[in-house]
């Protein structure tokens, strides 16, 4: 989330960087080309508070925002959907989480439409993981500050303390799943190894925790029967290997992947030794699949569109998938065993449906639905009784959500001719040109959808054309779409970001007037925003970058060791594609900037260091470039705490109304 105020700019403390000129940087040219500035990967070093001074934190401390617009903000964030949980076995009972505190903490529910019991609190974003099979505990996991560190805890589903399972410093502890007899659970941590997943048997009664498999790589436990387990090694974001492995004899064996680059989902099936698989091994979309005897066969239709995720219940009874239908989700239900398709009960209209969540026995389905002007809603539906119920409402307090704008899906052509799909918002209208706002997403192996969106509506009521474009690099549209801008193919693609804004300025223009654009957006789409900063110099006439990259080369050096392998093979090799990195990077090209540009980052952040704020707000205070940067103390990639938020979305909001709505 993003958005009112403008900073005052302020200048960096050199103590933070007296010792950058003594360190050899490899990646260095001795002759740059003119109006390009020499990017120094070894410009900082480290990631989260301990690589960046308290004074420089407190410097650029976010400044309080008007009531007048911290007020509406806060009543947009009342607006909460509805979301799912997780059913006891006898389906009488449901935990969940919410921030209706302001923080991600963990409720407990004895019934449909039953009063809520808090089950924690604090400031640190908590959740319910899991609950037993004899519904006794709570698996429940805590992060502290952001810093996507969580540990793991025991709780008494009727309350109480936390008791830990562990929750080291630095380390990401994680559940994998509950042993069916509830008497042991298996995690996977990076305690051994910062770059690699060990996986532990941890023993609810006694507390005793033993290593039970330790290979090298970044493991995760799919799924398990009985004693064989289906595991994951990730080797990028979109490429992994499967294995089988038996725990007593501790076999390893080879399923899917090696010597491959592909993508894998895998869970056991319902017959014995059949594997399902989700991959786009076989074609340009992700389908679904059987693995037996080595052999892979489909499931579902073949269509243009990716199956986007599925999930089988743990009673090997249905299978679940959802398709992404150009941004739309779409839901269906095959018979486990025939693979024959299952009626889904009548739902109110909504754009997106979607399972969020299975009771153990695989009796109960919670089924979510929402669209652009309808709030998130969850309905438990009994597959005995075919009965729908609901568990909670959402809630709209003082909004009227029936009458937020709708978004429309267009597009715009690259300049090689392609068509690049757009979700789009609009005011009822306009003065003049409505200003327009591109928000570019995360990922960028990620998507913008036409789902409900508060922050969206907040830009509209600004009376900002709210346009979010889904540029090549980003999934749901066929693993050729996906995988067209990994490494130096970036360099050909890259140019979809100013293409939506000459497109948007020759088109959406009114009276002989054409629109003022400023651009946005979180992770890489961060990272988009200050491209369209630099490297575009001109096609924005603002921008407001959250938690993104600006040197691709310091990036990877100091993101967190676990994610490294995995940025690597979407952005490509630090030396092999040396030159390529440097050509895409944002403050290689910091000197072509014309127009303001606010930053805006967690110091605690682990996929993107503090240090990537820093340095390119160092180049802009140097060339007087009007925005700032605000720092949060408290948070990582991305504000999570309601008052973070608002401030986070009230000061973007600001910040483009000032620069784009004055001549």
């Amino acid at each position: 989330m993003t958005r009112l105020l403008t900073l005052a700019l302020c200048l960096v403390s050199s103590v933070a960087f007296a010792d950058q000129a003594k360190r050899f940087d490899p990646f260095a040219s001795a002759n740059p080309p003119p109006g390009r500035v020499e990017h120094h990967p070894s410009g900082y070093a480290g990631l989260g508070a301990e690589s960046v001074s308290p004074e420089v934190i407190a410097q650029f401390a976010p400044q309080p925002l008007e009531d007048r617009v911290s007020r509406k903000i806060q009543a947009m964030l009342d607006v909460r959907g509805a979301g799912g949980g997780i059913l006891t076995s006898k389906g009488d009972r449901m935990v969940y989480n919410s921030r209706v505190t302001g923080t991600s903490q963990v409720w407990r529910q004895d019934g449909p439409m039953k009063f809520a019991v808090q089950l924690t609190g604090g400031e640190d974003r908590t959740s319910a993981v899991a609950i037993t099979p004899d519904d006794k505990w709570l698996i429940v996991s805590r992060d502290v500050g952001g810093q996507e560190n969580p540990g793991l805890y025991l709780m008494s589903i009727e309350g109480g303390p936390l008791k830990l399972i562990q929750h080291l410093p630095k380390v990401q502890t994680s559940l994998q799943f509950v042993s069916e007899d509830g008497k042991t659970l298996y995690f996977k941590a990076n305690d051994k190894d910062p770059a690699s997943y060990a996986i532990y048997r941890y023993d609810l009664a006694t507390g005793a925790k033993e290593l039970v498999f330790d290979a090298p790589g970044l493991w995760t436990l799919a799924d398990h029967q009985g004693d064989s387990w289906l595991l994951v090694k990730e080797l990028g974001n979109t490429q992994s290997e499967v294995y089988q492995y038996q725990v007593a004899s501790k076999q390893l064996t080879p399923l899917l992947g090696q010597n491959e680059v592909e993508e894998y989902e895998v869970s056991f099936g319902a017959k014995p030794n059949q594997v399902l698989v989700r991959t786009n091994k076989l074609g340009d979309f992700q389908r679904l699949y059987t693995l037996e005897g080595g052999k892979l066969t489909a499931i579902t239709p073949e269509i243009k569109h990716d199956v986007e995720s599925y999930t089988i219940d743990q009673a090997r009874t249905r299978i679940y998938y959802q398709v992404n239908e150009d941004g739309f989700a779409r839901l269906s239900v095959l018979d486990a065993k025939t693979f024959k398709p299952i009626a889904l009960p009548k739902l109110p209209a909504a754009d997106n449906v979607y399972v969020a969540g299975l009771s153990r026995n695989g009796r109960y389905v919670q089924l979510s639905y929402d669209a652009a002007n309808v709030v998130p809603q969850n309905l438990s539906f009994d597959w005995q009784t075919r009965k729908l119920t609901t568990w909670r409402i959402a809630s709209t307090p003082e909004i009227e959500t029936t009458s937020f704008t709708k978004a429309t899906l267009e597009f715009y052509p690259a300049r090689d001719g392609t068509k690049i799909p757009m979700f789009v918002r609009r005011p009822a209208s306009c003065p003049g040109p409505c200003p327009v706002v591109v928000d570019f997403h995360g990922g960028p192996e990620g998507q913008s959808t036409a789902g409900f969106s508060g922050t969206a509506q907040l830009f509209v009521d600004a009376g900002f054309v709210f346009v979010q474009p889904n540029v090549r690099g980003s999934t749901g549209y066929g693993k050729a779409w996906l995988h067209s801008d990994d490494g130096p193919k970036r360099l050909a693609v890259v140019t979809d970001i100013e293409d939506a804004a000459k497109f948007i300025r020759a088109s959406w223009g009114k009276d002989g007037r054409a629109p003022k654009i400023g651009i946005m957006g979180g992770s890489y789409g961060g990272y988009s925003t200050l491209m369209g900063m630099t490297y575009f110099a001109g096609a924005y006439d603002a921008g407001v970058e959250n938690v993104g990259i600006s040197n691709l080369a310091t990036f990877l050096v100091n993101t967190a060791p676990y994610r490294r392998i995995l940025r690597i093979s979407e952005y490509g090799d630090p030396v092999k594609d040396k030159d390529a990195l440097t050509q895409l990077s944002p403050i290689t090209h910091v000197a072509k900037i014309q127009a303001p540009l606010m930053l805006i980052q967690g110091v605690n952040d682990p996929r993107v260091p503090v240090g990537e704020a820093l340095q390119i707000y160092r180049e802009l205070e140097r060339r007087k470039i009007p925005g700032g940067l605000m720092l949060f103390a408290d948070e990582g990639h991305g504000a999570a705490k309601r008052g973070n938020i608002v401030m986070t979305i009230g000061h973007t909001i600001a910040f483009f109304e000032k620069h784009l709505k004055t001549n």
